[in-house]
């Protein structure tokens, strides 16, 4: 039953990505994931360019970001300057990202650029804040699946956050890619550089 699910979750998921109407090459993300990427959100996009659908089975995910000056934005409604973005992660437990996954978030609140944790467990939203990065700074994250938990790592700080379920075997999960929002897309082209490591 849970591989039918998972199939369905994947179609669900192709079919909003097809929906998107955006060229091949827009969408076409490198075959080497160790190679430099540098993501872009267009102003007035939620999406950014290089977000092709890619499986993994990893259980671990470190990488290196850097944020340039485009990180710094001001919401045109100011109760939606706290939502979070989100910066690179996967989907979990064989469901769709919107009820199973983790990932790496951030936001410019309070003139600094903060990072979460960003989970969501069972279709419920799970955030916490990691700390703060500098503008223009390549930082490491990992984000690593042990057993029941997911395990954020930046710097010298950690934070756990429990899993929708416990099974890590067979199973396949997609990369979820830098987005902008929240509610209020990109005010401005947005770029940030990932390279896995």
């Amino acid at each position: 039953m849970k591989f039918f699910l998972y199939l369905f979750s994947v179609g669900v998921l192709l079919g909003s990505l097809s929906c998107r109407m955006v060229s091949v090459d827009e969408r076409t993300a490198p075959v080497n994931s160790n190679s430099l990427v540098v993501y872009q959100i267009k102003a007035g996009q939620h999406f950014s360019q290089q977000d092709a659908l890619r499986f993994t089975s990893k259980t671990t995910l470190t990488f290196e970001a850097t944020f340039n000056e485009s990180a710094m934005y001001q919401s045109r409604e100011p109760g939606n300057q706290g939502d979070i973005n989100k910066l690179y992660g996967f989907s979990d437990c064989n469901t769709h990202h919107q009820t199973n996954s983790a990932r790496f978030g951030w936001n410019w609140t309070g003139n600094a650029l903060r990072i979460y944790a960003y989970c969501y467990q069972n279709s419920k939203v799970i955030a916490q804040e990691i700390g703060t990065v500098n503008l223009n700074e390549t930082n490491t994250y990992q984000l690593a699946i042990v057993g029941s938990k997911y395990v954020f790592r930046l710097r010298n700080k950690t934070v756990e956050i429990p899993r929708g379920c416990s099974e890590t075997a067979t199973q396949q999960r997609y990369r979820l890619y830098p987005y902008f929002g929240g509610d209020e897309p990109a005010p401005h082209d947005v770029t940030i550089s990932i390279k896995e490591l």
